[in-house]
């Protein structure tokens, strides 16, 4: 049947006309924003996902910029303890040439107190944006460095960080740093006895001798050997000792005889003692020789001696050798020798730091890549696909235009009918 007043031919291709430019305008939707999910209408699940992982990438950014700032400051304690390790080697041989006999030590102690001023210069220049690892009397000693962020089962979002304890980095910290806090050396004392040489005097024949072994840190012992000889090497050409300071320069020159290094002596009211920062023993003292001088006029003990053990206690910035003896300089070299241990210890603990930085930095970078990737798959519109449908509905469109145009001119026809 024809009718005028209802065109089914022009209804249906009026609804696959907007059919077709309803698809046509999703394609170039799609061709013009580069998605084919771009709103929740769009696909709802993939959309939500989408949404939040998009999120989550940004956060990962901010992730990577903290994981930036803190290899910064990471970099700067790393320097700073670089640098110290250096200034510390360079007192060591300043201390060590101190040492040696006919050296100006007050000379050597500028030396020494310029070294101690660098290190303070070193500790409180070695930071980074307000953060110093090295000089800091802070009682928050843990430090977090933001380096992930992850999403459990449940949807929940956390924040994880590289916990990093500055104690240990710390050169100064009101006197609990590395290099102002006291640093305990072992320091060894034997009493070998006791003398009156300055109310006796004590002359030595041409054949007499006095003899006795040392052994240090259980080594074969070495003989001690005080002659006639020893004492003209020390100027008592008249072969007689007259007062403790004779009797102690004696000694010192028969342990350097010997090859004995490392142990001073100590002579005070009568009391002779041996003092080292190794452990030693003296033992096998003995007299030979026509009427040699008695064991006890030496100050010496018939009975064997083993040093007990003590400590001295002192700082890197507290050092001063201007009238200091050999053996407190031997303790100041242990000393400085312990504190670079731990400062060495510290930047290598820095160095294990920057290496987990790097290493996280480069998986966050890659996750975030991996993740882009991942949202791409879900919402991006191919835009092979996308072009070629597109050639495809704009000819759909076309033949529908063409397709109305016949069916309302069907009616027309009827005109004929009435002429």
């Amino acid at each position: 049947m024809t009718s005028i007043m209802t065109n089914a031919s022009a209804m249906t291709a009026l609804q696959s006309l907007q059919s077709i430019n309803s698809s046509l305008d999703e394609t170039q939707s799609r061709i013009s924003t580069g998605y084919r999910v771009a709103e929740a209408k769009d696909n709802a699940a993939y959309w939500s996902i989408a949404t939040t992982m998009r999120s989550d990438n940004q956060a990962m950014s901010a992730v990577v910029d903290s994981l930036g700032i803190g290899a910064a400051t990471v970099d700067a304690a790393y320097t700073g303890l670089n640098a110290a390790k250096d200034v510390l080697s360079e007192i060591k041989a300043k201390l060590t040439t101190a040492t040696s006999d006919g050296v100006d030590k007050g000379k050597v102690q500028e030396e020494i107190t310029a070294l101690q001023n660098q290190l303070k210069t070193i500790s409180d220049s070695a930071s980074f944006s307000g953060q110093n690892w090295l000089s800091n009397t802070d009682a928050d000693t843990d430090k977090q460095i933001v380096s992930a962020i992850s999403r459990d089962a449940s949807n929940k979002l956390s924040v994880g960080a590289i916990d990093v304890d500055i104690d240990s980095y710390r050169l100064y910290s009101a006197d609990a740093g590395i290099l102002d806090k006291g640093i305990d050396v072992s320091q060894y004392s034997g009493a070998v006895g006791t003398t009156t040489v300055e109310t006796t005097a004590i002359t030595f024949g041409a054949d007499n001798k006095i003899s006795f072994s040392v052994s240090q840190n259980g080594e074969p012992a070495r003989t001690v050997e005080i002659t006639q000889q020893t004492l003209t090497d020390v100027g008592l050409n008249t072969f007689t000792i007259r007062s403790e300071a004779d009797l102690k320069a004696v000694y010192e020159q028969a342990l350097s005889d010997a090859g004995i290094k490392g142990i001073d002596v100590d002579i005070t009211a009568g009391a002779v003692s041996f003092k080292s920062l190794e452990t030693f023993t003296v033992t096998n003292a003995a007299t030979s020789g026509t009427t040699p001088p008695a064991i006890a006029d030496m100050g010496l003990s018939a009975t064997d001696v083993t040093a007990t053990g003590g400590t001295y206690t002192t700082s890197v910035e507290d050092i001063d050798i201007s009238s200091a003896d050999s053996d407190k300089i031997q303790a100041y070299i242990k000393v400085v020798d312990e504190a670079l241990s731990q400062v060495t210890t510290a930047a290598a603990s820095l160095g294990a730091i920057q290496n987990r930085i790097d290493l996280q930095t480069e998986f966050v970078s890659k996750l975030m890549d991996t993740v882009s990737e991942g949202v791409g798959t879900l919402v991006d519109a191919d835009m092979t696909e996308e072009s070629t449908r597109l050639k495809a509905l704009q000819t759909q469109q076309q033949l529908g235009v063409q397709a109305l145009s016949i069916a309302n001119n069907s009616s027309q026809s009827l005109l004929s009918l009435f002429r």
